[in-house]
């Protein structure tokens, strides 16, 4: 499936066009490829449910994380006390008997941390997927396509592809690009058979490499390895019904296209309606996949239902 067409601006349009899916699921969808997602699809994933182990894929929300303000303006979580020990201690809550409580409050951009795209979120050409325009996305948040209309469930078989295992490194390095070829030669090695409304977990290394250095640096906006436009064929025709990775924004930074910017999300997200997760954590369910000697699971990763939000903040689980 790998192209030698050179991915230029009339190669990205070109996609777009021949994996749009508009309509597909009638006029009306707002779920995009996770319709691949069937209820015979959800109960084989359940059955994958063999030893009890659950791991998390996301990161911490705390001030901790990888942002800076670099892009968007984005900042890491404000956690704040609304009620603590020492207003109890102070005698703030003195006037109910006997029950003291806390409580909290958080800041946060929705996309700061461990997330998913909402099918609001890119626009191409002045149009979001299913072809809706600029109008449905204002100040009060996305009339369609919002992240509320998925909130009955991400979930499905999960698939870790490991592509540091594949490469045989440590992690990938920034600006390598992953290739179609690259998604099935890593799933042939590990021994699983990708199939219709799987969620994709693409690890390339990039959380390990930062924890090794010490530091988050430019993880959040710069340099990064990831999925090239090629890596779309093998996406699109496997109806993959969402992919993850471990990175900023799931795509190789510099992208591997000099006139488009984040294309991928211009295929994938836009044209073929395919929800993307991005920063998450990879590296516990690596181990894990390793120890259990299979890279498949029921993965469960809803969005919180958030009233037209081209964007959630999520815990992903794995269950094996």
């Amino acid at each position: 499936m790998t192209t030698t067409e050179k991915p230029s601006r009339e190669y990205v349009d070109d996609l777009c066009l021949r994996y749009r899916r508009w309509g597909k699921w009638g006029a009306d969808d707002q779920r995009g490829a996770l319709n691949f997602i069937t209820p015979e699809v959800l109960v084989r994933a359940a059955g994958l449910v063999r030893t009890g182990r659950i791991v998390s894929c996301a990161l911490p929300f705390d001030e901790n994380g990888p942002q800076s303000g670099r892009f968007g303006g984005r900042h890491n979580p404000i956690h704040t006390m609304l009620q603590d020990g020492g207003d109890i201690a102070l005698g703030a809550q003195d006037h109910m008997a006997e029950l003291r409580f806390t409580d909290d409050t958080i800041t946060m951009p929705l996309q700061c941390g461990t997330q998913w795209d909402a099918l609001a979120h890119i626009f191409h050409k002045g149009r979001m997927y299913g072809g809706h325009g600029l109008e449905h996305v204002t100040s009060k948040g996305a009339s369609r396509n919002g992240i509320e209309k998925v909130a009955d469930g991400i979930a499905s078989r999960g698939v870790l592809l490991d592509m540091p295992l594949y490469f045989g490194v440590e992690w990938m390095q920034p600006g390598q690009a992953i290739t179609s070829d690259d998604l099935a030669g890593a799933a042939r090695k590990q021994g699983v058979e990708v199939r219709s409304g799987d969620i994709v977990l693409i690890r390339t290394g990039q959380m390990a490499q930062v924890r090794a250095e010490g530091t988050w640096g430019t993880y959040e906006a710069g340099a990064a390895p990831g999925l090239g436009v090629d890596s779309a064929h093998w996406i699109y025709e496997n109806e993959i019904a969402a992919v993850c990775a471990d990175t900023w924004g799931a795509e190789v930074q510099p992208n591997d296209t000099d006139d488009v910017f984040q294309p991928l999300h211009l295929i994938l997200l836009v044209n073929a309606g395919i929800h993307l997760g991005e920063i998450f954590d990879l590296e516990a369910l690596a181990q894990v996949c390793r120890s259990e000697e299979r890279y498949e699971f029921l993965f469960v990763a809803p969005p919180l239902p958030i009233t037209g939000a081209v964007g959630s903040p999520v815990n992903p689980l794995a269950f094996f």
